[in-house]
């Protein structure tokens, strides 16, 4: 069955970026490959993914910053959404497709391009709330720095109930899978 999850990382007061958009308190962190809930474990299950605008272009200023445009190389090799209601810059040969359509209908694409794996929504925190708000969100899996921000970009930035279903560290993070929880029908 495929799952639609968010996996991220928050610093502990729950942003997952600075007001400038900024990852350094991430990057700062000791991770260990296999440790709990770790990167490559987690990219083998999914299949295609998403992301909002923010975050495309958040990869775009740190994977292509001062290379010509013919030497970029999206890095990933699965099909992709990004969800905005901007032009933005395309990256060449990759599988992306930018859209402004209800996640409802872009979903059903996802999940049969990722071909019985997983669907990842990357970031930013209201794109996954969009798709919670539609009963298709499943997991949230979340890697907590011990840092405070005050304020930024917000991990879900509306209410969901979620259940913890597993607890790791890795390194200097702690490693948190939850289970949205969908009240009754």
């Amino acid at each position: 069955m495929t799952l639609t999850q968010y996996y991220t990382a928050t610093t502990l007061d729950g942003f997952i970026a600075d007001p400038t958009n900024s990852l350094d308190w991430l990057f700062t962190r000791k991770q260990e490959e296999d440790g709990a809930l770790n990167y490559g474990d987690f990219i083998v299950g999914v299949g295609a993914m998403a992301m909002g605008s923010t975050t495309y272009e958040w990869i775009l200023d740190h994977e292509f910053a001062g290379k010509d445009r013919a030497e970029w190389q999206w890095p990933y090799d699965l099909p992709c959404w990004v969800f905005t209601h901007r032009q933005l810059p395309v990256v060449p040969d990759s599988r992306i497709e930018f859209t402004s359509a209800e996640v409802a209908s872009v979903h059903k694409e996802m999940v049969a391009a990722a071909g019985g794996r997983n669907v990842w929504i990357v970031g930013g925190g209201d794109l996954a709330g969009q798709f919670a708000d539609m009963g298709l969100l499943d997991e949230v899996i979340v890697s907590i720095a011990p840092v405070t921000l005050g304020r930024g970009a917000p991990l879900l930035p509306r209410r969901i109930e979620l259940r913890l279903d597993e607890l790791g560290r890795n390194g200097d993070l702690v490693g948190a899978r939850f289970s949205v929880v969908r009240p009754p029908a």
